[in-house]
């Protein structure tokens, strides 16, 4: 059984003569992301030149992806949308709510207890509303979509940020918050603005102890966090013919830290094995029939300085493995400069723990690599001084490398196996530790280190490596140690050196999803209860909120705008430094309550720090004069009728697509965030939910904001596309400044403002259609 097969024919149908009129009207060879963009507007017939960067456009996506803490306002959203079933292919997993405490068996156990209610909402809603349900154990949303549902040159939305690691199978895959993918739900045009678009020139081949991750881990040192915003990253060039699709998967994964829309490699020979290896024949010779609009055309490969806005040459002959880290994936070190910048920066260099895993490093090559050095432990009578934690990537990844031996490998050296799932990546680790706040360094294969996200403790220092690198720095239980040049001791005292890693990209007998007896495919899952193909008929299905859940909440349409100016908001927090949506909208514990957003909300902006007190949670509330938690401060200004105002500083809302922390702020009645830029996706999710999301002309003004003063947004009669507002700060003193703010609201995303948010536009423009 292959899954969206008659939609992936549909597509491939008429795909090349997409690209070909694209290319005739565009004038100019193609590159590879133009050619999937393109082939995928609304309105096809309305197909003309889009200045990069600069014009919003209507896409038409083959199909979304959810993860289940996600799923649930996405669902609740698409509830109120009054549709009887989605628009596209679409599919929900369960892997984001289980915790990493002991082990897979118990964990998974205790989840579908705990979680059950989430659950049986998301089942059932998958059920009624035709969408296809991977039940908790059936693995990680993205390794699951690479393995089942990713096909080269389509178009894919997810409800996570880490959505394209799907670009490793040359798709354009796009985290996005939940309002965005109710859109493609219902049938609507999803809307971008059109991209800037990087090209990496990669040359050469890797070797030794460098893998696809240092790539990534590399580049993110040179285009920092923000470096990818509003830009999709096309890779060419003969260095990719030598990547793994799963290696290259990695790397898309981790650009979403670069801030960028997505990025994306084009069809090639490893492309077409990986199809073939996870039993997707029929479309493996669709791709290899439309081969050559899979890949940029000749010209832009041979002068790519010509079509690309910037090029980054990569040489793979040069790369070495590196660590990136602590508290922001883009502080890149080469494992060769750790012993001078590791002291001198202060960092533990003991490894307490080393982490194997999540949706970046779980495949079965990442495995196969991550234990050949956990083997080398045990033959050369080495001892291993970190706690060692793995989580595989799916069921399919799990149970081959149980036949093979590998999770034999890592439990020989001590390594605990947990469940198919995200676990300590997005904050569900029960860490067992003697100090939940002792200054401590961990390493993983994660894709995020933002402090407190894997553990809640603010001093633990989260390094990002490689799967073999993360092992081999367990064992040594050391930061600084070099795996090319280094010396381990075996336990009679001898000196001993690790042989570099070794994996295949693939099982040489096979991937299997059932070990006893020895089967594979969907059926296995199916009669497992752990894949649910979407339904023929939901109509009787009832889905079930309780009015007294305190897990799930119905929805109540936000308000529209009033048609006034906001005046006399009180500063709810000036933010400083990094504020991520760990930062707005914690995960962890809090996880639980993803389908309540009453509940949700009293994390909101928990993480930040005041500028004024450099505290956490402890702002001042104008009301009383008291400090105290930012939920306790908007719900006074909320009781009160008053709105309130968010001032922050660069690149506010990087990091995860959960449109909670949008969602948040907006409940508890915060009107505006000001900051000095934004990440990509959260400025999205606030548009989507009605709020203003304003950035100052002049940086500088930043600083002229106090803690008590009175914040009013002038101009708001007269909003519209380019035209600058005004922010009037009122000072405690009774003094007054005043200066221009600058914002990217188009026509359509101030409808969305005045509406009260983008699904109640919708659904006013569904009323006045004609009957």
């Amino acid at each position: 059984m292959m899954l969206d097969i008659e939609m992936i024919r549909d597509f491939y149908a008429s795909y090349a003569d997409r690209v070909d009129k694209a290319r005739t009207v565009l004038q100019h060879p193609l590159m590879y992301v133009e050619k999937v963009l393109y082939s995928h507007l609304y309105n096809f017939d309305q197909l003309k030149p889009f200045k990069r960067g600069e014009e919003y456009v209507d896409f038409r996506p083959d199909r979304v992806a959810m993860q289940d803490a996600t799923a649930q306002m996405a669902l609740l959203q698409f509830m109120n949308a009054g549709k009887s079933k989605v628009a596209v292919p679409t599919s929900v997993h369960c892997d984001h709510l289980i915790r990493a405490d002991v082990g897979a068996t118990q964990d998974l156990s205790a989840a579908r207890i705990t979680n059950k209610e989430v659950y049986d909402f998301l089942a059932s809603a998958a059920h009624k509303y035709h969408i296809g349900f991977w039940a908790p154990g059936a693995g990680i949303i993205h390794q699951v979509v690479l393995e089942n549902y990713a096909f080269p040159g389509g178009m894919m939305l997810g409800t996570d940020s880490h959505t394209p690691n799907a670009g490793g199978l040359g798709m354009v895959a796009i985290g996005v918050g939940g309002a965005d993918a109710v859109d493609v739900l219902t049938g609507q045009p999803w809307e971008l603005r059109m991209p800037r678009l990087i090209g990496v020139h990669l040359t050469g081949r890797l070797s030794g102890w460098a893998s696809p991750k240092d790539v990534i881990l590399k580049i993110l040192g040179i285009l920092t966090v923000k470096g990818g915003t509003n830009a999709i990253l096309e890779y060419f060039g003969e260095g990719v013919n030598t990547l793994s699709t799963t290696g290259k998967a990695t790397i898309c994964n981790m650009g979403a830290e670069l801030g960028a829309t997505c990025s994306i490699f084009p069809f090639d020979e490893n492309a077409d094995e990986y199809l073939f290896q996870t039993g997707r024949c029929d479309l493996s010779e669709l791709a290899r029939q439309n081969a050559m609009e899979l890949c940029a055309d000749k010209e832009v490969v041979e002068h790519p300085e010509k079509w690309y806005d910037q090029v980054l040459e990569i040489d793979l002959n040069q790369i070495e493995p590196y660590l990136n880290g602590p508290f922001t994936p883009d502080a890149a070190t080469p494992i060769s400069q750790m012993k001078v910048k590791g002291p001198v920066n202060g960092y533990p260099m003991k490894v307490e723990v080393g982490l194997v895993g999540s949706c970046t490093n779980s495949s079965y090559q990442d495995l196969a690599r991550a234990a050949s050095v956990a083997r080398q432990a045990v033959e050369k009578n080495i001892p291993v001084k970190a706690q060692l934690i793995i989580n595989p990537g799916s069921e399919q990844i799990r149970c081959t490398a149980e036949r093979d031996g590998l999770l034999e490998d890592f439990r020989k050296i001590g390594a605990v196996i947990m469940t198919n799932a995200c676990g300590p990546c997005i904050g569900q680790w029960k860490r067992h530790t003697d100090d939940p706040v002792r200054k401590n360094t961990i390493v993983t294969s994660f894709n995020r280190n933002f402090r407190r996200r894997a553990d809640q403790n603010p001093n633990t220092f989260a390094f990002i490596g490689s799967p073999e690198m993360t092992i081999a720095l367990s064992i040594a239980g050391r930061l600084d140690f070099n795996p090319m040049t280094d010396t381990l001791r075996d336990k009679d005292g001898n000196n001993v050196k690790l042989d570099e890693p070794n994996g295949p990209n693939f099982p040489s007998r096979g991937f299997i999803t059932k070990l006893h007896p020895e089967e594979k495919g969907l059926q296995v899952l199916e009669e497992e209860n752990l894949f649910n193909p979407p339904s023929k008929s939901g109509e009787d299905v009832e889905v079930v909120i309780s009015p007294s859940s305190q897990r799930l909440q119905k929805l109540e349409p936000f308000a529209p705008w009033d048609g006034k100016d906001y005046g006399n908001m009180p500063l709810l927090i000036k933010t400083k430094g990094k504020c991520t949506t760990d930062h707005i909208s914690m995960a962890g514990p809090w996880l639980k309550y993803r389908g309540h957003l009453e509940n949700i909300s009293k994390n909101l902006l928990m993480g930040a720090v005041n500028a004024f007190n450099g505290e956490s949670n402890q702002v001042k509330d104008q009301m009383d004069g008291q400090y105290k938690e930012v939920s306790a401060a908007a719900l006074d200004y909320k009781r009160e009728g008053l709105d309130s105002i968010v001032v922050a500083e660069d690149n506010y809302g990087e990091g995860s697509s959960r449109e909670h922390a949008a969602m948040e702020p907006r409940y508890l009645n915060v009107k505006v965030i000001l900051a000095k830029s934004f990440a990509r996706i959260h400025e999205t999710n606030l548009k989507k939910q009605g709020m203003l999301a304003l950035t100052f002309v002049d940086k500088n003004d930043y600083d002229k904001v106090m803690e008590d003063d009175r914040i009013s947004v002038e101009g708001l009669k007269s909003f519209a596309p380019g035209h600058q507002l005004m922010v009037t700060l009122k000072h405690k003193n009774g003094s007054e400044e005043s200066f221009p703010v600058e914002h990217t609201y188009n026509e359509t995303q101030i409808r969305w403002f005045k509406a009260g948010s983008a699904l109640n536009d919708a659904k006013f423009k569904e009323q006045q259609k004609p009957m």
